[in-house]
């Protein structure tokens, strides 16, 4: 064995470490950004397909629809590694071995991450919270909800260490030099 040569096996583990929260949350905003892009295609193509004349008519069965919508790229490219955001911050989907995430993990981890928004929401419909006191609620929740992962041994989210998965750095292999 050479003295640059890994220990036995070292080369096959997955790095699992988690990237920093900033990594994670810059992501995660990044991730906003592109999905208006997605919803507004996804909300064309419903307003074609109902003949939707005002934007408030059928509002509900369009929510459901982009849920459906948000639910496919999300299960696909998770499946897949990773989105086009988490590409860009270097950050992959595995699942707590480090293995690639099948689909239904992935799906899951998708009804999981709406642990994000779900719980301002509802308290927000119990306190008849409208405008700004909703905004309030819902980035203190993120606040809240992205410092827990804190206190996770391996600092992971809650719909993370639920659905078996977890973030991880994730380098792209350097390009071959050009002769």
């Amino acid at each position: 064995m050479t003295p640059d040569a890994p220990a036995s096996g070292a080369a096959d583990r997955p790095d699992l470490t988690a990237p920093s929260l900033r990594r994670r949350m810059a992501c995660w905003l990044y991730e906003g950004m592109l999905m208006f892009g997605v919803v507004f295609i996804a909300g064309y193509l419903f307003s074609a397909l109902t003949q939707q004349r005002h934007a408030l008519d059928n509002r509900h069965p369009l929510q459901g629809f982009l849920f459906v919508v948000f639910g496919i790229y999300f299960t696909w490219f998770w499946h897949k590694g990773q989105t086009l955001a988490q590409k860009t911050w270097h950050i992959r989907v595995v699942d707590a071995k480090g293995r690639p995430v099948s689909q239904w993990r992935a799906l899951l981890r998708y009804v999981l991450s709406w642990l994000w928004l779900l719980p301002p929401l509802g308290l927000s419909w119990v306190l008849g919270a409208r405008g700004g006191g909703l905004v309030v609620l819902l980035l203190g929740w993120v606040v809240v909800y992205a410092l827990l992962s804190r206190f996770h041994a391996q600092k992971q989210f809650l719909h993370d260490a639920l659905a078996g998965t977890r973030l991880v750095h994730h380098a792209p292999a350097d390009k071959p030099a050009k002769a």
